[in-house]
């Protein structure tokens, strides 16, 4: 009897060297959720808690060679695109895709950090809205991003911005609340589905994106229909914010999808 492949999921992301977002949080994600992960990076950042201090773009023909490497000898049985940044790496990573084959793609439109760094070139945009969107099973981007990617204002709703980014191609799109406003709103093309969870005011927000989307990626690998995986991937990336680890750092504390500070409280004391 030939025993099941361990499911493999592949963060394309940036590296966040206060281990809050990027690949270091897709990667935890990805533990959590009980796949495998891999990564390709798409840059460095000289990051922590409270802001972004550089910027380091990895050459894109290395970007594409990680990928290859991976997909090569380990598989993917999903994909999570991240911080892209310039309209080179976009390219790099529209031709990296085509080399994982039918595994389904999660892209994470990230745009600007917490701290409010600008993470994605005005060119790279378009580039992103034309190479990155077609080939995604899943766009998540919070509001502002939506608004970006829709060319909408601030009255439009959660509901018009997900059919107006569905419209630029990916198969489905989940508009995210998160944290801040509570409701995620997914639409796959078969009627939008509202995605509610608990409002975390005071909960730790570093890397909340990048857990939720990569919880999706982790679920999709596992076989999870993607509304199923949806619902779940909220209700994790909910639970990771409310037990933030609000003692790491100086600014918001990273999420806690790995359970750190719950096992931390279980511990009896020396």
């Amino acid at each position: 009897m030939i025993e099941r492949r361990t499911p493999v999921a592949l963060t394309i992301a940036g590296s966040d060297s206060g281990g809050g977002a990027g690949i270091q949080a897709d990667l935890k994600a990805f533990a959590a959720a009980g796949v495998h992960g891999t990564s390709a990076v798409t840059a460095i950042t000289a990051q922590n808690t409270i802001g972004v201090d550089a910027i380091h773009p990895i050459p894109p023909d290395v970007i594409v060679a990680q990928v290859r490497s991976v997909v090569s000898d380990i598989g993917v049985d999903a994909v999570k695109v991240g911080m892209l940044g310039t309209v080179e790496t976009t390219g790099a990573v529209a031709e990296a895709l085509d080399l994982v084959g039918d595994a389904p793609v999660v892209v994470d439109p990230v745009m600007v950090s917490e701290s409010g760094a600008t993470l994605l070139d005005e060119d790279a945009r378009e580039a992103l809205v034309e190479r990155i969107l077609p080939r995604a099973t899943v766009v998540t981007p919070n509001l502002p991003e939506a608004r970006v990617l829709a060319g909408a204002g601030e009255g439009a709703t959660a509901g018009e911005l997900a059919a107006a980014i569905r419209r630029l191609g990916p198969a489905a799109v989940i508009v995210t609340g998160g944290h801040a406003a509570g409701t995620d709103l997914l639409d796959d093309g078969g009627g939008q589905l509202p995605i509610p969870g608990p409002i975390h005011a005071d909960g730790a927000a570093h890397g909340s994106g990048c857990s939720h989307s990569s919880t999706l990626a982790a679920l999709l690998a596992l076989g999870l229909p993607l509304r199923e995986a949806a619902v779940e991937a909220r209700a994790r990336a909910g639970d990771a914010v409310a037990a933030g680890l609000r003692d790491v750092g100086a600014g918001p504390g990273p999420v806690d999808i790995l359970g750190i500070a719950a096992r931390r409280a279980r511990r009896p004391m020396p």
